[in-house]
């Protein structure tokens, strides 16, 4: 019973990271058809940068308090991915806007290619490390051991879920989103800025990918340049899984993979014999991807559409 309560833990943790990378990918598909595989380098950039942050000022004859060292940390790379998303937006994405399909996703691909290399040459190709500025004092909560590093992700992840809630349905930036995404050439008739609303959803979307991959570098204690990769991958999987292009389904589908994924890391060693141990966790996954592609191609919330011509 510890072991389940310990990897469900685990699983709304992991989940919770899934989900805010997620909803980047969902919001870019939802309103360009677009699938913006750089956005797991975006986070990667995000953590780097909050790291190299964390370091100067620690580095600095200021003596701060933790809480404010990564309140200054957060307040820097999160401008800066959300700047770095609406760059790569302006650049690489809006020429090809009418291009075949095929191009676009290329040009992502290189642009993920073009930002890995790009914080290996900053940053080198080693883990950085995230310096110990959070309570790491371990405790126990119905059976399964938490830290507030741990409980600190889930509850920032609920609220900045609900404050996008709150922006979609809430605010015009959120109604002119909606209309973006339902039909872009109508929306820009009734006087929308098309391109500063998808300008807006890059941002936004860049911006939630460098909180998780803030939370991530603080959950393990580190980052690297190639982490982004396996982190969008599961995230995109976690997209589709919930339904791609809908925002409760990115944030359903993060949950129920980080679920899934940590549940089988705690019992894939004893349902193989021991053939298969914990580090092949990163396949159910992909399993979860095939297998939803193949019964459900439209993810669990996600609504059967005939393409426009």
């Amino acid at each position: 019973m510890d072991t389940l309560a310990q990897q469900l833990a685990n699983g709304i943790i992991l989940g919770s990271v899934y989900a805010l990378i997620a909803l980047g990918y969902t919001m870019v598909y939802g309103i360009l058809g677009l699938i913006n595989f750089a956005h797991g380098e975006v986070t990667m950039m995000g953590a780097m940068i909050a790291i190299a942050v964390l370091n100067a000022l620690l580095a600095s004859t200021v003596a701060l308090p933790p809480f404010a060292c990564l309140g200054i940390a957060l307040i820097i790379s999160i401008p800066a991915c959300c700047l770095l998303g609406m760059t790569i937006e302006r650049i690489a994405y809006r020429p090809l806007r009418n291009a075949p399909r095929l191009a676009p996703l290329i040009t992502a691909i290189g642009v993920s290619i073009v930002l890995q290399n790009v914080a290996m040459m900053i940053w080198g190709r080693g883990y950085q490390r995230f310096p110990d500025l959070l309570p790491n004092q371990p405790f126990t909560f119905l059976n399964a051991s938490l830290t507030p590093t741990k409980v600190a992700i889930v509850l920032v992840s609920a609220v900045v879920l609900a404050c996008l809630w709150l922006l979609i349905n809430r605010t015009k930036l959120g109604r002119a989103m909606r209309a973006t995404a339902q039909d872009g050439q109508v929306a820009q008739l009734m006087g929308v800025n098309v391109n500063r609303v998808i300008a807006a959803t890059f941002a936004i979307g860049s911006g939630l990918g460098s909180l998780a991959g803030f939370m991530v570098a603080a959950n393990y204690g580190q980052a690297d340049p190639y982490m982004g990769f396996m982190l969008g991958l599961k995230a995109f999987s976690a997209a589709v899984l919930g339904g791609i292009g809908n925002l409760a389904g990115a944030v359903i589908g993060g949950l129920l993979l980080g679920i899934i994924e940590s549940l089988g890391a705690g019992y894939l060693g004893d349902l193989t014999g021991g053939v298969l141990g914990s580090n092949y966790q990163d396949i159910f996954a992909f399993l979860v991807l095939v297998t939803v592609l193949v019964f459900k191609p439209s993810g669990l919330l996600g609504k059967n559409t005939v393409e426009r011509a």
